[in-house]
């Protein structure tokens, strides 16, 4: 696994084999990176169940401000916390160690709000749905911000996501892996 452009392009991450952290594809990244490349620079990022933060890294290799790095397992915190001492980016960056209700109730406190949130729960958790919807209700979002959920269940997902105030903007397939690019409705609440 390792970063795929901006300055930290080529580093080596570590990452952490085990069945409930699972890293995205390389394909997966860069064509994720290449649909919203326009959007990256100066923004406010969240990586919401980080895994080892190779998206999150990847993001602030290509020039975003801040990532806020949301992981509830220590050893895979660890790991994140690791990757970004070796790509020199933990001053833009914060490792949250909470289950992710937590963390996103925290970041409505703290008033913090985001230009891209991106939710790679594992796969067969079926939270992906759960976690946006807890972002709208707590107006995470600035006003042209969008969330990208990584999923393995698009039908599944696209069914959830039809009660909630988002609308799907873009759907790409690569292999069983799906990225559901999400916009808020216009009709949100200040």
């Amino acid at each position: 696994m390792r970063v795929i452009s901006g300055k930290a392009r080529g580093t080596k991450l570590n990452s952490i084999e085990s069945l409930s952290t699972r890293p995205t594809l390389d394909r997966v990244k860069e064509s994720l990176f290449n649909i919203i490349q326009n959007r990256i620079e100066n923004s406010t990022v969240l990586d919401l169940f980080a895994g080892s933060g190779a998206i999150g890294i990847e993001f602030i290799s290509r020039g975003c401000n801040k990532v806020y790095f949301c992981e509830k397992l220590n050893e895979a915190a660890k790991m994140v916390k690791k990757n970004l001492e070796k790509t020199r980016f933990l001053e833009e960056s914060e490792v949250i160690v909470k289950d992710y209700k937590e963390a996103l109730k925290d970041l409505k406190k703290r008033n913090i709000k985001f230009d891209i949130v991106f939710i790679d729960p594992p796969y067969k958790d079926d939270i992906a749905v759960k976690a946006t919807e807890l972002i709208i209700s707590l107006n995470l979002l600035n006003h042209d911000g969008i969330i990208i959920i990584e999923t393995d269940e698009k039908d599944r997902e696209l069914k959830n996501l039809e009660r909630l105030e988002v609308e799907v903007y873009d759907l790409r397939k690569y292999g069983r892996v799906n990225l559901i690019f999400l916009n808020q409705k216009e009709n949100r609440k200040e």
